[in-house]
């Protein structure tokens, strides 16, 4: 099993481009699932999600082809997928149990075919996911669907119908599921307290591309007119929102300037506004943003409190306790979407970080100094936390348990020492 081993303490100054967006990618290439007409997907991330949903695609009839660089820059890359035929409408869990994703097939299974048997969905240990929204909302299409062995039964022999819809609770699968499922019922299909982030309006242009008429994208309800069929399209993934703030944090973290590339400032807006509270210089540009601290300016503490978009992103909360374990004074980082998001915080503390944990809140008190140790990487996110906390951290930290890390960040190790990092993999036995 691979691990990293990071010496820390040194400035990052120099250019990263940042990848597509793999939470936006694996929902776009499912939508493939729609058309019997081929889905090009270019600016691809290289990430183990990726490889895994394609497998999942195969499973189904689907039909793969990567075009461009493999080990280079991602949006030379692009992978063309052809669902022409679906020879199985079955979800397997040796599949399925690795990202949560793959129980996106679900909906447009059903919209397509009128059947699909999925396993209840993996991914990370994050805390309770449940399908209840996706199930509820493809039931009011008029599917009928069963719990058997762990699997969601369904089935829509006459098609699905459009319904009013309105979500208990924000819920970024559940709207992505049943917008691709409304796309081909029979009918006008709205979709209220949807979520409204921006992985979901890039969903909506490559549907909208492909013939689906959708209303209301950027906003809470989605009003989607169902059409007899789709048809294929080229599209571009959006760049990746977590990867920009990630490297943004790094510069914070250990000073210096990195300049980050393909990709937007608006779409980490609320990063930006309690990176600037922390003490960073972000210079907006043309091309994305650049991000600066001198390293003899402290890093102020900061309460951050995570909410759906376009609050600050859950996926980003393990990434500002990392740069607030540094900070001078303490800060309360209260986390409302995920009831299990603190597993980084021991491994921060075995850095030397002082924080505790209260219920879904965690009082976090800057130190002068972290130091290198071992440590275990728990998620996806928790993994990048202990990256970043590494590079700011005196001596040398390993990172185990980074097939977590594989799972969402492209060439990480390379983009950080190509900003002066000293940091490395080391292959596992």
């Amino acid at each position: 099993m691979d691990s990293i081993r990071i010496r820390g303490g040194k400035p990052l100054y120099g250019k990263i481009e940042i990848s597509g967006a793999k939470n936006a990618a694996l929902p776009l290439m499912v939508a493939c699932l729609l058309t019997d007409e081929t889905v090009t997907l270019s600016n691809l991330p290289h990430v183990a999600d990726i490889s895994t949903l394609t497998n999942l695609l195969y499973q189904h009839g689907v039909s793969a082809h990567l075009n461009g660089h493999e080990n280079g820059n991602s949006n030379g890359r692009a992978l063309s997928l052809t669902a022409k035929n679906i020879t199985s409408t079955e979800a397997p869990y040796d599949i399925v149990r690795k990202m949560r994703a793959g129980a996106l097939v679900l909906g447009p299974l059903l919209a397509r075919v009128g059947k699909a048997k999925v396993s209840l969905p993996g991914g990370c240990a994050i805390g309770s996911r449940p399908m209840n929204l996706h199930l509820e909302g493809l039931e009011a299409m008029g599917a009928t669907i069963e719990i058997e062995a762990g699997y969601m039964v369904a089935e829509a022999p006459n098609g699905l119908k459009g319904a009013e819809i309105r979500f208990d609770n924000v819920s970024v699968g559940a709207t992505e599921d049943l917008l691709m499922a409304a796309t081909l019922a029979d009918g006008v299909t709205v979709l209220e307290n949807a979520a409204r982030e921006p992985e979901i309006t890039d969903l909506v242009l490559l549907l909208r591309a492909m013939g689906a008429q959708i209303e209301g994208d950027g906003t809470e309800r989605l009003v989607i007119t169902g059409q007899p069929k789709l048809h294929g399209a080229d599209y571009s993934v959006m760049p990746d929102r977590i990867e920009t703030g990630t490297y943004a944090i790094a510069a914070a973290m250990v000073g210096g300037r990195i300049e980050l590339t393909n990709t937007r400032a608006d779409l980490i807006s609320s990063v930006i506004e309690v990176m600037e509270a922390a003490g960073a210089t972000i210079e907006i540009t043309d091309d994305g943003l650049i991000v600066e601290r001198d390293p003899a300016t402290p890093i102020q503490g900061v309460d951050v409190l995570t909410h759906p978009y376009p609050g600050y992103p859950t996926d980003m909360q393990a990434q500002i306790m990392a740069l607030m374990a540094i900070s001078n004074g303490a800060s309360m980082i209260t986390e409302t979407i995920f009831e299990n998001r603190f597993m980084h915080v021991p491994e921060l503390v075995r850095l030397g970080a002082n924080i505790n944990v209260h219920g879904r809140s965690a009082m976090v008190r800057g130190v002068p100094e972290l130091v290198g140790a071992p440590v275990m990487a728990t998620d996806l996110r928790a993994s990048v936390s202990l990256v970043l906390a590494g590079l700011a951290a005196s001596g040398e930290t390993v990172i185990s348990r980074v097939y977590h890390l594989d799972r969402g960040y492209e060439r990480l190790e390379e983009k950080l020492a190509g900003c002066g990092a000293d940091v490395e993999r080391i292959q596992g036995e």
